[in-house]
């Protein structure tokens, strides 16, 4: 829907969305995996702290299809419509977008009138995104300034490469079609984003749909079939620049963070796994010379462990891996938050110096072995930090537990439940699980968050911070 001025959740740069109200409402991806003949669902957690309802599930929209497989979703429209080259500046951030991962199927969702009674406005059937799109399996969603961009795991072809990207129209919702135009050698996909000012996009490795429905397949992770790639692309002319391979041992190179202030041309990207050491591992691109770099700037280590408890898949290594299997960062570009899915713990980093990051706070919560519990649920918990999502003013961080269903059956095989929780953030540095914050979903499992208004991985911004 077109506004005669605009959005007021928009904002020119990343400091002034930081002076943004404080999030009332989030929306949480549900699957139901084991549900039977349940489907999935888009969950509306109340935020508000003056709320008689705070932290609860205030609203549930149940999809009309089972086994979508929800995973990653994002808004129609952010602050990257103010851009100065922006064609639609009136657009309004009032729909998600939700592709079902496993379905190739895309949900639009309209959140208002009321944010809490979230409901569909039209549905993309896998047979309209896949034919006019040339991909399937839709993953990660950005609101761009001339259309709404969603990269894909697979071809039209199935198992077959490339994925990619493709886009939908801002106010149809209609398949655009395929955006490369000059792809080059780039065969898996994953995440993406990008320097809008600098007209650059880049974008990262997973693997094909059949290494990762069915569960990670460990005989193609030893021999380092993953994605261990970052591309970086001509935005405006859809062509790739330049590629750089990190190294074949860095299994899994996955989500993409760039620095928000459009003044800044470095990133981080998280490594999953080394195959030399089950370390994890985050990188920082940067330009120098005109050619882009990338150097590992952390890296987290394997925890020893006794091989009863752990998941078949891990016994032989006796140790626990991070998996680090989400990154995010603050809107002020200082704080860079690291999910370590396996070890059970969410780091916090001080990144103000971009290739030197220093460790400034810890929480734990799960584990595939430690499996610690939460002040509010003090039981052993299944599932560890995973999908991050941090608020505008950096204050707070919410995070889930679920990764993908079927990975979450093979590190987790005791059958993990959905959890979702909160942490209080020190603007000097360091954090804490907020004590009151925990909300139980049961064999729902929960993946990506968004919130209402903007987080700090929806909006791109092209006027300086």
């Amino acid at each position: 829907m077109a506004l005669w001025k605009p959005d007021p959740s928009f904002y020119p740069s990343a400091k002034m969305a930081m002076q943004a109200p404080p999030e009332r409402h989030a929306y949480v991806a549900a699957l139901n995996p084991d549900g039977g003949e349940k489907p999935d669902a888009i969950c509306v957690v109340d935020l508000d702290p003056d709320s008689a309802t705070y932290s609860q599930v205030v609203g549930e929209l149940e999809l009309p299809y089972v086994g979508d497989e929800l995973h990653h979703f994002g808004w129609n429209a952010c602050s990257s419509a103010l851009c100065p080259f922006a064609p639609h500046p009136h657009l309004e951030r009032r729909y998600l977008v939700v592709p079902g991962l496993r379905s190739s199927r895309i949900y639009i969702i309209d959140t208002k009138p009321d944010p809490r009674q979230p409901h569909i406005v039209k549905t993309l059937e896998p047979e309209e995104v896949i034919g006019k799109s040339g991909y399937s399996r839709p993953h990660t969603v950005h609101c761009g300034p001339d259309a709404i961009y969603i990269s894909a795991m697979g071809s039209a072809k199935g198992d077959e490469g490339p994925g990619g990207i493709f886009m939908l129209d801002h106010f149809s919702f209609s398949v655009v079609g395929p955006w490369e135009l000059h792809r080059g050698d780039q065969e898996l996909a994953y995440d993406f984003w990008w320097h809008l000012a600098e007209d650059v996009l880049i974008s990262s490795e997973w693997g094909k749909p059949s290494q990762f429905e069915n569960g990670l397949v460990p005989e193609d992770l030893l021999a380092n079939k993953y994605g261990h790639r970052i591309h970086f692309w001509d935005l405006r002319k859809r062509r790739l620049a330049q590629s750089i391979d990190i190294g074949a041992e860095h299994q899994m190179l996955l989500e993409l963070r760039p620095a928000h202030d459009p003044t800044k041309d470095y990133g981080f990207a998280g490594v999953v796994i080394s195959t030399e050491d089950l370390s994890a591992s985050v990188w920082t691109w940067y330009r120098e010379g005109g050619e882009w770099k990338m150097k590992k700037t952390i890296s987290i280590p394997a925890v020893p462990a006794d091989e009863e408890p752990l998941p078949e898949a891990l016994k032989p290594f006796k140790a626990v891996p991070p998996l680090v299997s989400d990154i995010d960062l603050s809107l002020d570009d200082r704080f860079l938050y690291v999910s370590c899915w396996g070890t059970g713990e969410l780091h916090q980093y001080d990144v103000s110096d971009p290739f030197n990051p220093r460790l400034t706070g810890k929480v734990e919560i799960g584990g595939i072995v430690a499996r610690k519990g939460h002040p509010k649920a003090d039981r052993q918990l299944l599932g560890a930090p995973q999908m991050v999502e941090i608020s505008r003013d950096g204050r707070r961080v919410y995070f889930t537990n679920s990764l993908y269903s079927t990975w979450d059956d093979q590190f987790y095989p005791d059958k993990m439940t959905g959890w979702m929780v909160k942490v209080n953030v020190d603007p000097s540095g360091g954090m804490e699980l907020d004590p009151d914050f925990f909300i139980d979903f049961g064999k729902t499992r929960v993946h990506q968050v968004r919130l209402e208004g903007g987080d700090a991985s929806t909006d791109s911004y092209c006027f300086p911070s």
